[in-house]
């Protein structure tokens, strides 16, 4: 009989809070971080989800002496600080770091390259700090990293590699990161409006998310969600674009379901991808309809977050699991009028709900897909 895997706690560092309560009070109110932010000095403002500096510096030196970080490293370390803390670290703990591009904003004006900007050294500088005594290990899958970051944990615990994890997240807005999706001529001009009729494309955001994941329930945890089952298919459709048939999501879907052991009515609620590019959300509802899902609540968080890469899936598994425990959903926000051929039940306002049961997906460049499922105990 396998391992049951348990999330038992969790953290994150964004534009609307540096802790969780008060990014759920923010949700609540229905407040976004996505505003206008002039981040390439020789193009115009553009809409974004940034973390505040000032008050990130200000936050970091009250907790920490040592100013030798990164900006993002700055995120990284506030996020786990609040896990490492309350849970300890032995010889079987995993360390896992997922992001898309860490300290690629290190490369701007060097000619070489600078300590920290391998995935693999930073994640290790990190798990020096807190004294990880395990070999870090990376998952950078594109936009699918935050959920296959906790498959990961959940699977090597499973298989008696570790007893518990340290999941990490994290990426930030950069020149980079914004030319790239601009030569994909995904940046939208307005605010995003995920599975919106008047859509026009994604709005970039940053921040760090962590999670603890274990096989030991203990009674005295304040709250615990199972692993039930995981699952990441690449459909190999197209370097940007996702399968027109939504076959890789709905093969992760199916497969982490079966593994589940659980019914497609038995899923309260969807934390979907939901970028507000026309491709990516005409992709979800199609899987999701093949996966006779249509009629489950769905919201994406990328109207309050923006898309935030290898962050957004750990980020949004947290607000799933905050959703749960206070037994209320949160609209997928600046929908109005739906702009996918196939139907979804869109959340439009904040509802009380019972959750047991959550489905959360993610897709990403490359034809990735991947997805995971949770029960509150």
């Amino acid at each position: 009989m396998r391992k049951e895997i348990y999330i038992t706690d969790y953290s994150c560092v964004t534009p609307l809070g540096f802790d969780v309560s008060s990014n759920w009070n923010a949700l609540l109110e229905g407040k976004s971080g996505v505003a206008l932010h002039k981040i390439i000095e020789n193009q115009d403002p553009f809409y974004a989800s940034m973390v505040d500096s000032e008050k990130l510096n200000e936050e970091f030196n009250k907790n920490f002496d040592n100013q030798n970080f990164t900006r993002l490293e700055k995120m990284f370390l506030l996020s786990l600080k609040l896990l490492v803390e309350k849970h300890q670290i032995s010889d079987e703990t995993a360390f896992i770091l997922s992001t898309t591009k860490g300290n690629i904003s290190l490369l701007k004006n060097q000619e070489t390259l600078p300590e920290g900007i391998f995935l693999s050294s930073l994640a290790q500088k990190i798990a020096d700090f807190f004294g990880f005594k395990t070999k870090p290990i990376v998952v950078s899958n594109a936009c699918v990293s935050g959920v296959m970051a906790i498959a990961v944990a959940k699977n090597m615990i499973q298989a008696g590699k570790y007893k518990d994890a340290f999941v990490i997240a994290g990426d930030e807005i950069s020149e980079f990161v914004i030319s790239g999706f601009n030569s994909f001529q995904a940046i939208g001009t307005e605010i995003c409006k995920p599975y919106d009729k008047n859509r026009d494309g994604i709005n970039i955001g940053e921040a760090t998310a962590a999670v603890y994941i274990t096989s030991e329930f203990k009674q005295n945890e304040k709250f615990s969600f199972k692993i039930l089952g995981d699952s990441a298919i690449n459909d190999a459709n197209h370097i940007s674009g996702p399968s027109r048939t939504g076959d890789g999501l709905f093969a992760s879907i199916k497969n982490a379901m079966i593994e589940a052991k659980i019914p497609t009515g038995k899923i309260d609620f969807i934390s979907a991808h939901g970028t507000a590019t026309i491709y990516n959300d005409e992709m979800e509802a199609i899987a999701f309809n093949r996966m006779e899902l249509q009629n489950i609540p769905l919201n994406s968080m990328k109207g309050y977050y923006g898309h935030c890469l290898g962050a957004s899936g750990l980020l949004e598994s947290i607000i799933s699991m905050e959703s749960a425990l206070n037994n209320t959903l949160i609209p997928s926000k600046n929908f109005e009028e739906t702009g996918t051929s196939q139907p979804l039940n869109i959340i439009k306002e904040n509802q009380p709900a019972e959750i047991k049961y959550i489905l959360k997906t993610a897709s990403g460049f490359g034809g990735c897909n991947a997805a995971i499922v949770l029960e509150k105990c």
